[in-house]
């Protein structure tokens, strides 16, 4: 992709236009590795309003040459966290969105977004919720474990959830360390290439074994629970098919799958 210009200065306030969810020019102050291959950009916005865990932003890169691309990100940061939005991009071979913000964005640049859009894959605290992801999958999926967080802190009650997290390796796990400690008990992390020593699961793939304890306790086989599936396509396919085996109604789960664009 062409080197991309300096976009406007984050501290000019957008322009009242009356129109929700318009292009604005945030500011990055914080860039975190969350694996070998993903990193969060935490960016405060000048027009922020809450979104729903599972939505996402948009995020457009423009070059000197007036080219333009953009792509869409989960969210990752709770609405409680007001005034920011953290997306966590994976890089994707090739991917020129995701591979310009690895290697160009830093801590005081500004970057151009939009939203929050999505209105179907999203957690409102209702009713139980089973989450399944894989990979990035696990962005949106975070989301709905830190927001349930928050608002047990503030004393607000919602409905309990329990995630499955599938990853190759350990390192290759989003949110590692905060899904095996401060989650650690409403998570369990399924790894395909590595033993897990904590739990004592051999490496494997994704299995019934792995879903149907929080399935069955959250009433997801009565249909009494939501199921939020995310992930890359494979995966999805996939892991829907265990769900459905082990007795969730398919009507019940609702799947988001990632993938290049």
């Amino acid at each position: 992709m062409p080197e991309l210009p300096q976009l406007d200065s984050p501290r000019r306030r957008v322009p009242p236009t009356g129109a929700k969810r318009s292009w604005q020019t945030g500011t990055v102050v914080e860039v975190r590795r969350e694996t070998p291959h993903a990193t969060t950009f935490r960016v405060a916005l000048t027009e922020w309003q809450p979104h729903l865990p599972g939505q996402n932003y948009l995020v457009r890169l423009t070059a000197p040459d007036g080219y333009r691309a953009q792509r869409s990100y989960s969210v990752a940061s709770p609405p409680e966290d007001t005034g920011v939005v953290e997306l966590t991009v994976d890089r994707l071979p090739d991917g020129e969105v995701s591979g310009y913000l690895h290697d160009h964005v830093a801590v005081g640049d500004p970057l151009e977004v939009r939203g929050p859009f999505g209105g179907w894959f999203v957690w409102r605290g209702d009713r139980p919720a089973l989450l399944v992801g894989g990979g990035s999958g696990l962005v949106p999926l975070a989301c709905v474990l830190r927001s349930r967080a928050a608002r047990g802190a503030a004393g607000r009650d919602s409905a309990p959830v329990h995630l499955v997290a599938a990853a190759r390796t350990r390192a290759e796990l989003f949110y590692g360390a905060e899904l095996t400690g401060a989650f650690a008990d409403v998570t369990t992390t399924a790894l395909s290439r590595e033993d897990d020593d904590a739990s004592g699961r051999p490496a494997g793939r994704l299995r019934a074994a792995d879903l149907l304890p929080a399935a069955d306790r959250l009433g997801a086989l009565r249909g009494e629970a939501d199921v939020f599936l995310c992930g890359s396509t494979p995966f999805t396919t996939a892991a829907e098919r265990l769900l459905v085996e082990v007795g969730v109604p398919a009507e019940s789960i609702r799947v988001e799958r990632f993938g290049p664009s």
